[in-house]
Order: structure tokens, then C-alpha cells, then sequence
């Protein structure tokens, strides 16, 4: 794709989210979009990726052609107090108070790991994506949804904390769709197949467009 920050003419409140990244431990997907209509999108990675330290060596990993709304989170291991301690206070990060050692800080909350989202992802308005969620490809995330567990591809879901609303598909679509992956086909073939993705047309992309 062009290396272009702003997708539209004159609209400096979406960008592609891939060209602001300047963290390793944070991977996005060509084509996806943040949009926000409050702070700079462009402050993506402070504003919206949180408790996001090196220590934990943990990614936030963005597939291809998702759109993420104003005001999402997605919020890392270090927000999390250790449930294993009789106490939730985070005594390890506190070394020096009480002479622990330093090594051993991650011990005050609990690891969950990646935060994965698929390709082809909405994740709505202040939506919040909690640490070792994966989001498979083609779901959907209510407004101020608080998601908690995996959500499976081509779902919606939303709630506090998120539930299922129901699939998009049946499963035989998911599992074409899933096999299609039009996602990693070139510009040319998206292009040119667009009109069937745009109007729902699954049949007239399988045997025409899957080549």
C-alpha cells in the first residue's frame, strides 16, 4: 500500500493506524483505520494502548483492513493486580520500599500476554479490549463493549462484560470466508472484486476470485 498517513482529502481524524507506530511491540495490518474525533489519532499508541510496558514483552497485534473507533482501549497485563497474593496491593512494584527484588516486579499482576485482533475487525466507540484477548477475523465489538474473553471469528458481540449477539454468517460462510482470506490478495484482485464484497456476494467471489 502507499505510505500515507491520512486516507481522505482535508480529514485529519482518521488516519492508517500502521503509519503512526513507532513501538516494536505493536504490529498493525495495511489498510487499517483509527479514527478519532476528539484527541490527534496520530497519539494512538499513548492514548489508547495502556499498561503497554516492556517488562512483559507482550505485542498488540492489528490484522488488515480493520476499522477501530474513536476512544477504543486496549488495556495490557500491568493493569492487572496479582489474584495469586493474599494482598491485591502490587508490593513488587514497590521494591525499594520493601527491599524486594527489583527482578521480580512483573510478579505484581498476573501475565496474560497478546491482545490479537484478526483482519477485518470493528471494534466500536470506547470499546475496551482487556490483556490476552484474541478477536478472530471478520468480528464485530459493540460500543463500550468490555471485552474479556476470545471472540470467534465473524461474531458480534457487545456488553459488559461482552457477550455474543449472534454470528454474522452461517457456518459454512465463515468457514469460505476464513479460506478466502481476501484480505491478503493483492490491490488489483480487491479491487476488482470489490463490488461482490461490498454487496455480500460470497458465491461470486468463490471459484472467480479465490484463484
Amino acid at each position: 500500500m502507499t505510505v500515507k498517513i491520512y486516507p481522505r482529502t482535508n480529514d485529519f481524524e482518521t488516519i492508517y493506524l500502521k503509519h503512526t507506530i513507532t513501538k516494536p511491540s505493536i504490529i498493525v495490518g495495511d489498510y487499517t483505520i483509527y479514527n478519532d474525533f476528539v484527541h490527534d489519532p496520530c497519539q494512538f499508541e499513548k492514548r489508547n494502548v495502556l499498561y503497554h510496558y516492556p517488562v512483559n514483552q507482550d505485542k498488540l497485534i492489528i490484522g488488515k483492513f480493520c476499522s477501530i473507533a474513536c476512544g477504543a482501549k486496549f488495556i495490557f497485563t500491568s493493569a492487572n493486580h496479582s489474584l495469586h497474593s493474599l494482598s491485591t496491593y502490587p508490593f513488587p512494584i514497590f521494591f525499594e520500599e520493601w527491599n524486594l527484588d527489583s527482578s521480580q516486579v512483573a510478579d505484581a499482576w498476573d501475565n496474560k500476554g497478546d491482545i490479537v485482533i484478526g483482519n477485518d475487525v470493528w471494534i466500536g466507540y470506547e470499546a475496551v479490549i482487556l490483556s490476552g484477548v484474541h478477536i478472530g477475523d471478520g468480528a464485530i465489538i459493540g460500543s463500550r463493549a468490555v471485552v474479556t474473553r476470545d471472540v470467534p471469528a465473524y461474531t458480534i458481540v457487545g456488553g459488559i462484560p461482552a457477550k455474543e449477539i449472534k454470528k454474522r454468517y452461517d457456518d459454512a460462510i465463515i468457514q469460505e470466508l476464513l479460506k478466502l482470506q481476501w484480505w491478503d490478495w493483492p490491490y488489483d484482485k480487491i479491487k476488482r472484486a470489490l463490488p461482490h464484497i461490498q454487496n455480500g456476494e460470497i458465491d461470486r467471489l468463490i471459484g472467480i476470485f479465490d484463484k
